[in-house]
């Protein structure tokens, strides 16, 4: 029970950390689906799950191609997520005052690809793990990520319904998501 305990716990930590900004892409899809009632929500859901479907499957593909590199070698991949949180860091600073128009979907294909170009770097972060965990831990990953899109989905929707808290996660995001990328690279180095 225990490494199942460990599998879940792990999951989750890598599902938040590498989609805290697309729970703002999220929370904007919903705000829009309220306003303009365009996309609805179904095709929010629908195109969501479809986006990280896309990217778990680029990432275990990836992952399988890995497998006649020696595990040492895997560590190095850590690096990746580091480089991409400095590089968020970096553009955070340069772009301090700038606002960003949100994306715009309008149905669960263009709902998926967004998810896919605001997700399309957790491949880096995925294919490691992918590649090191058996598969018991993949296949409790899976499910925690299919709650964890329902959860994010949840949750979207709730924010979308409150400005003040769209205005804070708007603010501090862009800082968080870097953050939080350093530390899994640094998990995977480790």
């Amino acid at each position: 029970m225990n490494d199942i305990t460990a599998a879940v716990a792990s999951a989750a930590g890598m599902f938040v950390g590498t989609n805290v900004d697309d729970l703002l892409v999220l929370t904007v899809l919903f705000l829009s689906a309220r306003a303009h009632r365009s996309p609805r929500p179904w095709h929010i859901w629908a195109g969501q799950y479809l986006g990280i479907a896309v990217l778990l499957a680029v990432s275990g593909l990836a992952a399988l191609g890995l497998s006649i590199i020696p595990d040492e070698w895997i560590r190095l991949l850590g690096l990746l997520p580091i480089i991409l949180g400095v590089r968020g860091l970096i553009t955070a600073v340069r772009h301090r005052e700038s606002e960003d128009p949100p994306p715009v979907a309008t149905g669960s294909i263009s709902v998926a690809a967004v998810t896919i170009a605001n997700g399309a770097d957790n491949v880096s972060v995925y294919t490691p793990v992918f590649r090191t965990i058996g598969a018991d831990a993949f296949a409790v990953t899976m499910i925690v990520f299919a709650a964890g899109v329902a959860l994010w989905c949840l949750a979207g929707s709730w924010l979308g319904s409150h400005q003040k808290v769209v205005a804070l996660v708007e603010r501090y995001g862009r800082w968080l998501v870097p953050a939080v990328f350093i530390l899994i690279g640094l998990i995977i180095l480790i």
